[in-house]
């Protein structure tokens, strides 16, 4: 592979707008996005890596300006929201991630990546990183692929806290974990991590199901978790198991058509949380799923994305 040319198509965007760009352009060219956010800049960028000759018609082009428009009136600033196109060779790419890829420490609800921070649960680095963990820190080693996301977007880092925050004493039997819309599998491997039992993990996307596989098999958990190809819309509606964590990190339009498959995948004791969605569609999820029997109990709203964590009662 060494010496092989990438052609690289990416956006500069807010942090916030990062998940949205990335759906966009990944549609656009059937490729998985790739990001990183520049902690100094402040600036994500949002890229998709074809291999061989570079074709990108004025229509494509028309198309990413007309999608991110869209993006821009759904309430999320996009700004910058410059186009480039740029060479690079398989080699210089991968060290390029080096610099931007940092460890990150999850806290309840979010992320915190203060070298200085008080000791927390779960550490999150690439396998170059020599940060060691604190005492009681549970390690995921997650190293930036051609698909890979960082996950540093906020709905990300408060599924992250609250897999974090959900997690049963080593002297109570260990909850088990459900993980819908997987991606890199980083919330499965965490809940492995941090000993839940059984962990189960799915995604529509084969290459998300393949990258959380290996991603699995590096931490070592291949063996605790299963991750499988499975759509949303075909959930039981009677499983045979159901569990004490579900985290669904989906788009709004998905958690809406689909939320009775998937509450019926959540014990009556056991705590749903809902990711992925705008700031301006969260009243609306958390009506539909109020329906259902299900009350909020936690609610974060970062650069114009809303998450929320639920549980049966009144």
């Amino acid at each position: 592979m060494k010496g092989k040319t990438l052609w690289r198509i990416s956006v500069t965007t807010t942090p916030g707008a990062e998940e949205a760009v990335a759906e966009l352009i990944g549609t656009l060219f059937g490729q998985p996005a790739s990001t990183y956010y520049d902690m100094k800049s402040g600036v994500s960028t949002v890229m998709v890596y074809l291999p061989g000759k570079l074709h990108l018609p004025p229509e494509i082009r028309a198309d990413m300006v007309a999608g991110l428009r869209r993006i821009s009136r759904c309430g999320l600033k996009i700004n910058p929201g410059k186009i480039t196109t740029a060479r690079v060779r398989q080699e210089n790419w991968a060290e390029s991630w080096k610099q931007h890829f940092k460890p990150i420490e999850i806290i309840r609800g979010g992320a915190r990546r203060s070298v200085r921070a008080a000791t927390k649960s779960l550490l999150i680095k690439p396998s170059w990183s020599r940060r060691k963990p604190r005492k009681g820190q549970a390690v995921v080693v997650l190293d930036p692929g051609l698909s890979f996301g960082t996950g540093h977007h906020p709905t990300t880092a408060y599924c992250l806290g609250e897999v974090v925050h959900c997690q049963k004493s080593q002297d109570s039997e260990p909850s088990s974990f459900l993980d819908l819309g997987t991606g890199s599998g980083i919330l499965a491997i965490a809940a492995v991590k941090l000993g839940y039992s059984p962990v189960s993990a799915m995604d529509f996307d084969p290459d998300a199901v393949r990258i959380a596989r290996a991603n699995a098999r590096i931490n070592r958990v291949e063996q605790k978790l299963k991750i499988r190809r499975r759509d949303v819309a075909k959930l039981p509606g009677r499983p045979r198991r159901q569990y004490d964590l579900v985290c669904a990190n989906l788009i709004s339009n998905l958690l809406l058509a689909e939320r009775r498959r998937i509450v019926a995948q959540l014990n009556r004791t056991g705590t749903l949380v809902l990711a992925g969605i705008l700031k301006p569609e969260f009243e609306e999820v958390q009506k539909a799923y109020k329906t259902l029997g299900l009350r909020l109990i936690s609610h974060r709203e970062e650069k114009g994305w809303s998450s929320g964590s639920f549980r049966f009662g009144l």
